[in-house]
């Protein structure tokens, strides 16, 4: 073997290797999520092209205190995942808690919707925001303690 061909073969053996590798998404349940066949994702603003499904976009939630009671926890980050159908859900860490829940839009109203969550303790949240687009949005959160936070939603 020359030297050209062992670097060939360095490079071949591992890529083949891996090839049958692949990653599973999972929900906050520990459950696999739904696959989804994959598509270009569709520009922000505009619908999916004819027959094929939007794809979800997992976008970063940044919620900032708001009152004394929200000032003691402190900025709190999370995940929301647009199912670009109106629904989404999402998740973050609240005082050492992972709430889980969903949002939904607001009937009627294209860009309003609300959302809830719960943690396995017994605390909650909900919310109130609108998207900007269909990847940012701004809105208010209040939890079970009082604490009370401005949201900002996207990338």
């Amino acid at each position: 073997m020359t030297l050209s061909s062992r670097a060939a073969a360095a490079l071949v053996v591992p890529a083949l290797a891996l090839s049958g590798c692949y990653v599973v998404p999972v929900g906050p349940e520990g459950q696999p999520v739904a696959y989804l066949p994959m598509h270009p994702a569709p520009i922000p603003g505009q619908a999916a092209p004819s027959g094929q499904p939007a794809v979800p976009r997992v976008l970063h939630a940044r919620l900032y205190p708001e009152n004394d009671v929200a000032t003691r926890t402190g900025m709190v980050s999370g995940t929301v995942t647009n199912m670009m159908t109106g629904k989404g859900r999402f998740q973050l860490n609240y005082a050492g808690e992972l709430l889980a829940g969903e949002a939904t839009r607001v009937s009627g109203e294209e860009r309003k919707g609300i959302a809830s969550a719960y943690g396995p303790s017994g605390s909650f949240m909900s919310c109130e925001y609108q998207m900007h687009t269909p990847l940012q949005g701004a809105g208010t959160c209040m939890f079970s303690d009082g604490a009370r936070y401005k949201v900002h939603i996207g990338n």
